[in-house]
């Protein structure tokens, strides 16, 4: 048997288990196609389709070749999936070649864990000791709660504080961990050898497949490796959001919020009314500082203004530093404070000199929204930095549903193959793509009031069942106040519950509608009679005056449109798109109330970009097909 059908056997063993188990060509081709890629060292990248079951398709080869792998999600709920579904099924069903069971692990950032250090200092505050506990955050209600957490500490494996059936405050939760931007290490700290944080890392560092977020991934290449340690093979899953992850990890940020917590850690262990005034003013004057300049790219030289604010926060910081450096304590638990003071200022005066000393490589740029503006530096171009720090070191499979044609020269990844294996739904008769062609242009004043009418047709037809995407909240808004009182439905918006719970109402109430903006777009998983029309406003083309892709189209020129907003827009589009049709019973339509879609001289690279469902450009035809679907 070679190895490329050792691998096929493999998948076929593994999903034969599942029930209902269907063949999927597609499936067999991508795992085919990583195997070989695996065998030769070289990389890939794979559009698979909805359906296809791309997760097994990866991990199967992966583990069979007996390389050590990462794989690197984007969201939350993928590594959920991995860590809860797919790899504790693959460990009961998946027969490796030495016979001996594969090792996993899942990987978090620090803050993830709680920290047993910060709970044994708290915990040991005598309740009488205010101040120090009002340093810490915690009040009566607080303490109460890290007592709580305290005895689950004895308890849990994990320290992970997701796996809590109960939720602990903001305040609580901030008191009970650290970040990597505070934490001393293992060996600077008491708790060091049962440290939950550390425990992870240890497994990871032996474990076949390690599951960790695209953040993460991104402090390990900045961090040159250290976080992960070596591996084989690296395999990035929803890999269109790639290189915006990229450029925010690698990067850095300066916020307000940053500033207040490096004069906290100050606060804890040192007592100096000038230094602490200054460094608890700097945050105010940061937020001051910034709002005039948000939204924008700032061109070096930096303004005097902000150089100013800059280096007198560096030179706060510095005589900080110094001053706890200097102490001299005796206390255990004091100690850690100073150490972790230490930290968070070290790592806070190294961001502070990579803004004051630029590369032109860099750019520079505010960010947020009001009262929570930030500085950013990322970098211009995200492709030599993966090049030096994943590309010329592993394999790399990137993958995801919708993977812009171009996504390998946005990241720097030569010579990458690109495979697309399709998905195993019969979108032809199963969906339909509707364009509003009679519209007006989506920068008239009279579209919105003019798509209303339509939505409101299509939403009838379909009796409700219906998730409006909304490329921006006051559209989003606009649209649920005029249809709330048109239509019988129920209709949820984005503002009214946290993103769970918000599509569990969607998903529970079959007759309701969702209107949401950009952030769902993407990891909407509704299969089944809830969901049978999907509807996006325009079409979603980043923001004009985005600073740092403003960069980026100054640095390609005329050929910017096709290389930076074309592709996003086309995926995110498709990725609206792709929660219409999740398993095989589905049916429904697609609605792009922008007529661009039908007419612009770019149509076909959008349209190419989606699945392949019928299209019409007549409303009467899309209604008749979600009539059909809501007498069935």
């Amino acid at each position: 048997m070679t190895n490329d059908e050792a691998v096929l056997a493999a998948l076929d063993t593994v999903t034969a288990a599942i029930p209902n188990a269907e063949h999927r060509q597609g499936q067999r081709e991508m795992a085919s196609l990583v195997n070989t890629t695996i065998r030769r060292g070289t990389s890939a990248v794979i559009r698979a389709g909805t359906g296809t079951g791309k997760t097994l398709a990866y991990l199967i080869p992966s583990i069979v070749s007996g390389n050590s792998t990462v794989v690197v999600t984007a969201t939350k709920a993928l590594q959920d999936q991995l860590a809860h579904k797919d790899l504790p099924f693959l460990e009961l069903h998946l027969d490796t070649p030495s016979g001996a069971p594969f090792t996993w692990a899942v990987l978090k950032g620090r803050s993830n864990y709680l920290c047993r250090q910060r709970v044994a200092e708290i915990g040991g505050l005598p309740s009488t000791d205010r101040v120090q506990l009002s340093l810490e955050g915690i009040n009566d209600e607080g303490r109460a709660e890290v007592e709580r957490l305290s005895a689950w500490a004895d308890s849990t494996i994990s320290g992970d504080l997701t796996e809590l059936d109960w939720s602990p405050s903001e305040s609580t939760l901030r008191a009970v961990t650290v970040s990597s931007d505070e934490c001393p290490g293992a060996a600077q700290c008491p708790q060091g050898e049962s440290c939950f944080a550390e425990f992870a890392r240890y497994n990871a560092a032996s474990a076949d497949v390690v599951v960790v977020n695209a953040h993460l991934y991104g402090l390990n290449i900045a961090a040159d490796g250290a976080l992960l340690g070596d591996h084989d093979v690296v395999i990035f899953d929803e890999a269109h959001v790639l290189e915006d992850v990229m450029s925010d990890t690698v990067g850095v940020e300066l916020s307000p919020g940053r500033l207040a917590r490096v004069a906290t850690a100050v606060r804890r262990i040192a007592v100096d009314p000038d230094l602490d005034a200054d460094l608890s003013a700097q945050a105010d004057d940061l937020t001051a500082l910034l709002e005039p300049y948000a939204g924008e790219r700032i061109l070096p030289p930096l303004p005097a203004a902000m150089t100013d604010l800059l280096n007198n926060v560096r030179s706060s910081q510095s005589r900080a530093l110094t001053l706890v450096s200097e102490l001299s304590i005796d206390d255990v638990d004091a100690q850690q404070r100073r150490l972790r003071a230490q930290v968070t200022l070290t790592r806070a005066i190294d961001t502070l000199d990579r803004f004051l000393s630029p590369s032109t490589a860099d750019v520079i740029f505010v960010s947020g929204a009001p009262g929570s503006r930030r500085l950013e530096l990322a970098p211009l171009d995200v492709g030599p930095t993966l090049a030096d720090g994943v590309w010329s070191q592993r394999t790399a499979i990137l993958t995801s549903a919708t993977v812009p044609m171009n996504l390998a020269d946005r990241v720097g990844l030569k010579g990458a193959d690109f495979v697309d294996v399709g998905s195993p739904f019969d979108y032809e008769s199963s969906s339909l793509l509707y364009c509003a062609m009679h519209l007006p242009q989506p920068n008239d004043p009279g579209f919105r009031t003019a798509m209303h009418d339509d939505l409101e047709q299509l939403i009838s037809a379909a009796e409700g069942k219906t998730l409006a995407l909304f490329t921006s909240w006051s559209a989003m808004d606009e649209a649920a106040d005029a249809l709330r009182e048109r239509l019988p439905f129920r209709i949820l918006t984005q503002r009214d519950l946290p993103k769970p719970a918000l599509i569990r109402e969607f998903t529970t109430d079959e007759d309701s509608c969702l209107f949401a903006t950009a952030g769902l777009f993407q990891g909407i998983d509704v299969p089944g009679r809830a969901l049978s029309l999907v509807v996006i406003d325009r079409i979603p083309f980043p923001r004009p005056d985005d600073p740092l892709l403003g960069a980026r189209r100054e640095l390609i020129g005329q050929r910017a449109f096709m290389e930076i907003d074309l592709p996003r827009a086309a995926t995110m589009l498709a990725q609206a798109s792709g929660r219409l049709i999740r398993s095989d019973n589905d049916r429904g339509v697609v609605a792009v109330m922008d007529r661009r879609l039908g007419t612009a001289r770019y149509r076909w690279d959008i349209i190419s970009a989606l699945p392949p469902m019928r299209r019409t450009r007549e409303r009467a035809e899309a209604e008749a097909l979600l009539r059909t679907i809501a007498n069935g």
